[in-house]
């Protein structure tokens, strides 16, 4: 399972890494996550998503009761609940991160629509501008009424500026959530790799000492 979430990882990020840049792929990822949004699409995507938040808070729990264990047993927690503590601990590490890059793809491909949106909606109004000012002729009622009909469109066209503006801000601040998480995840492999070791130890010391139990109870017999 701990394999398949950071496969998962790797195949959200890349994905993110995708929205980023644009690239062909780019508009790749755009259609499909523009056909995963229609019909029955957001339904399976809620579906899956609160599967992972139930295992999630299973994982959660689990570790409450371990730690709970080893309260009651004097602090004192055995090699099994220990590795079992480890991978409960990495599993709601891995899953977290899988629901925060599924938030993190969801805005990107929110605000990549949006800046869509707002520069045709910029160049419509730029169209009319440019058609009202080459229409400017007659007499100075029709003139008056082209000037007014261009200020407002001039005043328009700032505010969709500024939208835009904010925008893209917006997006530099996902980028720069991206790049942090990016670190996150390499922490994230060090912490796996780290906890692998410490299994290994775990596990060879529980041997150790189930031969040595079974050891003992063998000279009690003879």
């Amino acid at each position: 399972m701990i394999h398949l979430l950071f496969t998962l990882i790797f195949s959200e990020a890349t994905m993110i890494a995708l929205l980023l840049f644009k690239t062909p792929l780019r508009k790749l990822v755009i259609m499909a996550l523009d056909r995963l949004k229609r019909g029955r699409g957001p339904v399976m995507v809620k579906t899956v998503a609160g599967t992972v938040l139930v295992v999630l808070s299973s994982s959660v729990y689990s570790m409450m009761k371990i730690q709970q264990r080893g309260i009651e047993d004097g602090a004192s927690v055995n090699p099994t609940d220990q590795v079992l503590m480890a991978k409960h601990l990495l599993e709601a590490t891995l899953m977290g991160a899988i629901l925060f890059l599924a938030l993190m793809i969801d805005r990107l491909h929110h605000y990549i629509r949006e800046l869509r949106i707002r520069r045709k909606s910029m160049e419509a109004v730029k169209k009319q501008m440019r058609g009202a000012e080459d229409a400017k002729a007659g007499t100075s009622d029709e003139t008056k009424t082209m000037e007014q009909e261009a200020a407002k469109l001039r005043a328009e066209v700032g505010r969709l500026e500024s939208e835009l503006q904010s925008k893209d801000k917006e997006v530099g601040a996902a980028e720069a959530s991206v790049s942090a998480l990016r670190k996150q995840s390499e922490g994230f492999l060090l912490e796996y790799d780290r906890l692998l070791e410490e299994n290994q130890n775990l596990r060879n010391q529980l041997q150790s000492v189930d031969r040595r139990f079974s050891h003992s109870v063998s000279k009690k017999n003879m």
